[in-house]
């Protein structure tokens, strides 16, 4: 537990969506640039009820969030990522 703690800690929100498939696009460019993240609440609409009211969050490594933003700014997802 300790492990996952530390690990979330080092981490930074992205951006929070509904949109499955904006976040879709987001992590498959994370990952080809290598780029380590954890998408959070994305089991949440079970729980809700799927009536969209939970945001998914996207979390990236600390040290890598200007590269992360850089990417998705260059990919053209600047404007979804507002000032999280």
């Amino acid at each position: 537990m300790r492990a996952a703690c530390c690990l979330i800690w080092r981490m930074h929100e992205l951006l929070r969506t509904n949109d499955v498939v904006l976040l879709s696009a987001i992590t498959a460019l994370l990952d080809s640039a290598g780029i380590g993240h954890l998408v959070l609440d994305q089991h949440m609409s079970v729980m809700e009820g799927s009536i969209g009211l939970l945001p998914r969050r996207l979390l990236v490594e600390g040290e890598r969030a200007d590269d992360a933003r850089a990417l998705l700014d260059e990919a053209g997802f600047g404007a979804a990522l507002g000032d999280a």
